[in-house]
């Protein structure tokens, strides 16, 4: 029997590999992108690979990807809530509209993915979300703290509709990747300079040396840090397992990150404040 999945933000990194290698395997994959090439790009891999337009924040985008599917089929074995941006800052100068993006995108709109598609869901027998989190949802990571709120906030949405909703076949599924070598990271660094140019000259020479070890620190991410296809792999995991775990770490800095957030809060701070201080007088 075939099984239907569906990826969010799938026009490049994790959403693009997780939706190789779910095609490799034999799934049928949708794909939701935003821009024609990167449809056309991403059928030409797999045949297996079907592309929609979607934009998770856009409940009209929604309505006409959900449309698009029953075209094909009325049930859904996966949804992969991928879509993301990750915005950095101080907290004490951050515009508003950036926070509002943050959690458009990473909290709301995977719980309006979530509330559009149970209706499919609901008809397979073994039916699962996996949300591609983060080891910021640990909230140990100063001047991203948009991105980690964001992230903490998705899985405690998804643990409640797990606790809520009366679906014995539903399954909810947390990916926790460490750093991974993705675009995300250069997107952030925009995002960044962008609230530089709004803060006033007070913030920009009280986190002058923050910004840059944040920049810094992004910039590096692009290329270093976990493979895509290691997050696959663990998707491709959590999605053939009997019983998978509701919550999957993926790289040694993810553990590490689990680890330091179960410290009290006031040695966790410390140990925070320390290292980033070191760091930042290394610049």
């Amino acid at each position: 029997m075939e099984k239907y999945v569906l990826i969010t933000g799938a026009s490049s990194g994790l959403g693009k590999e997780t939706a190789k290698k779910l095609a490799k395997e034999g799934f049928k994959v949708f794909v939701g992108v935003r821009k024609e090439k990167d449809k056309l790009t991403l059928e030409a891999l797999n045949p297996n690979i079907t592309a929609i337009f979607l934009d998770v924040t856009e409940e009209q985008s929604l309505n006409s990807a959900a449309e698009e599917i029953a075209k094909t089929t009325d049930t859904l074995f996966a949804l992969v809530n991928n879509a993301g941006i990750a915005i950095g800052g101080p907290v004490e100068y951050i515009p508003v509209d950036l926070l509002k993006k943050q959690f458009d995108v990473n909290v709301f709109g995977a719980i309006q993915c979530a509330q559009k598609f149970l209706p499919f869901l609901k008809k397979s027998d073994d039916a699962r979300i996996v949300n591609i989190s983060s080891m910021a949802s640990y909230g140990i990571f100063p001047f991203v703290s948009p991105y980690c709120v964001s992230k903490k906030s998705l899985d405690m949405f998804f643990n409640f509709l797990l606790i809520e909703a009366k679906l014995k076949n539903l399954k909810i599924i947390s990916i926790k990747p460490g750093v991974v070598a993705t675009p995300i990271w250069e997107k952030s660094v925009n995002f960044c300079e962008q609230n530089l140019e709004h803060l006033c000259e007070e913030g920009k020479k009280k986190y002058e040396k923050e910004f840059e070890f944040l920049m810094k620190n992004a910039r590096s991410n692009t290329d270093k840090g976990l493979k895509p296809q290691d997050i696959a792999d663990t998707v491709y995991k959590a999605l053939c397992a009997k019983r998978p775990k509701q919550s999957y770490n993926v790289g040694k800095d993810s553990y590490f990150a689990r680890f330091v957030s179960l410290l009290p809060q006031g040695v966790t701070n410390f140990c925070i404040k320390t290292a980033l201080s070191k760091r930042i007088k290394n610049l």
